[in-house]
């Protein structure tokens, strides 16, 4: 069972025993102290993943946090020495009148400390996590192959033209209704995506994932700790709620990291896998020129999404893990399709490394984003205070991954391009036939 603590609390403690004195030390992505003591590692990664944070700025800032916390301290002390020298009869004008000298002196310090602290933590929150060593360099032309698998289809139909001429899709109406991009799954298609919620079910679950549908909003601290902070405001995915502090998710990995959300768990309960099922809801800012037709690129979307909690030792097992069920079903599907090692100027803000996991697109010719895998080390963990109790009754900050397992708008477009038949009809895969009641074709 997790402890459950406040966020106050719970850095407090922490604090205490490692005799820090400020409660907001480990709220945020990266520790300071982590900045400052691997400086060369975090401007690196900063550098590559295309922020532009100037860390000696952050950290000549803290340096005056630090001399300020100092003072702050020193005059809480002697007002409290000063409080206890008045308990007993009636004080000496003097200590009345240095009393209120210390008062007014803490008062101002303790303004100004907020105010930088305020300012440390907005700069924070621009430090995107490190990037392990084996992560190519460079922009999204830099991602490496590390594995292919399946035979090329030589040809395949066009899905918005197919799924129109099979009143199958209805983006005309969806648009009439919401807007742009948006649609209506009909007839067969819906089914279809019916059964792959099944078939995904029932292979995250083979696989001790714990199933869970999830709010489709999260409050500003949720969004901010799970590391979707925008570079820049126009780069922004999230439709915000007017008048609430409350955005729509674009994936269900962002109420999953928030479940545990200051919480500390027991080193004997980890890992933790969980599986949450969620539409998905994204303004594709920032995608301009990128390839948008029909399904692929939408405002929103079903997805079954997989997660982990674990210990820092067992991450990188974990994220082979994930990429390995992402792969399973992708075969037992007979898509054929790549994986890469996404460059760190691809990677965004939490993630310490990516696989991307590309389908062959017998349409376009070339290969296209269907699942990723990211690890993020304790990026998103630390600043939701999210801990496990050790054995010997440490404190640690836990590692979170997480796993596409299927994207079902662009899964439904992959299955079209490569089973759509000669004939008109629409193949069903194998592993599909049994939730669609033993059809073969449709």
């Amino acid at each position: 069972m997790a402890e459950v603590v406040s966020p106050a609390a719970g850095v407090a403690a922490e604090a205490a025993a490692a005799g820090k004195p400020s409660l907001w030390y480990n709220r945020y992505m990266l520790d300071i102290n982590f900045i400052r003591n691997n400086l060369a590692a975090v401007k690196h990664a900063t550098k590559e993943k295309g922020y532009k944070t100037d860390l000696d700025a952050l950290l000549a800032l803290d340096d005056e946090r630090r001399t300020l916390l100092t003072k702050v301290e020193a005059l809480r002390t002697e007002r409290n020495n000063i409080a206890s020298q008045m308990k007993n009869g009636k004080p000496a004008p003097e200590l009345i009148e240095q009393g209120k000298k210390i008062k007014g002196e803490l008062s101002e310090l303790e303004k100004s400390l907020s105010e930088i602290e305020n300012r440390l933590n907005d700069e924070l929150k621009n430090v995107p996590n490190i990037i392990f060593d084996d992560v190519p360099l460079g922009g999204e032309e830099c991602s490496k192959e590390i594995k292919v698998w399946g035979e090329k289809h030589e040809s395949g139909v066009d899905h918005l033209d197919y799924c129109e001429s099979r009143d199958w899709v209805d983006f005309e109406r969806g648009a009439k209704v919401a807007g742009s991009k948006f649609y209506y799954l009909k007839n067969e298609l819906a089914l279809l995506e019916n059964a792959l919620l099944q078939f995904g079910i029932e292979t995250v679950t083979k696989h001790g994932l714990k199933y869970m549908t999830v709010p489709y909003m999260v409050s500003s601290k949720v969004l901010e700790g799970t590391g979707f902070a925008p570079k820049s405001s126009d780069q922004s995915d999230e439709y915000f709620i007017d008048g609430e502090d409350l955005a729509m998710i674009a994936t269900a990995e962002m109420p999953i990291t928030g479940y545990h959300a200051d919480e500390i768990l027991n080193e004997e309960d980890l890992p933790l896998f969980y599986a949450g099922y969620s539409a998905c809801f994204r303004k594709e800012a920032g995608t301009y020129g990128k390839f948008t037709r029909g399904l692929f690129r939408v405002h929103q979307f079903n997805k079954l999404e997989m997660y982990a909690f674990c210990l820092p030792e067992q991450s990188e097992e974990i994220h082979q893990k994930l990429l390995g069920i992402e792969e399973e079903m992708l075969q037992a599907l007979e898509i054929p399709y790549h994986i890469i090692n996404v460059a760190a100027g691809d990677l965004g803000a939490p993630a310490a490394k990516k696989y991307d996991i590309e389908f062959w697109s017998p349409v376009d010719k070339k290969y296209r984003e269907i699942t990723s895998c990211s690890n993020c080390t304790d990026f998103q963990a630390r600043s939701l205070n999210i801990r496990v109790r050790k054995k010997d009754g440490s404190l640690e900050t836990v590692h979170t991954l997480n796993g596409t397992a299927i994207p079902f708008a662009r899964m439904l477009m992959v299955l079209i391009e490569n089973f759509a038949t000669e004939g008109g009809k629409l193949q069903v895969p194998k592993v599909l036939q049994p939730y669609l009641g033993g059809k073969t074709m449709i």
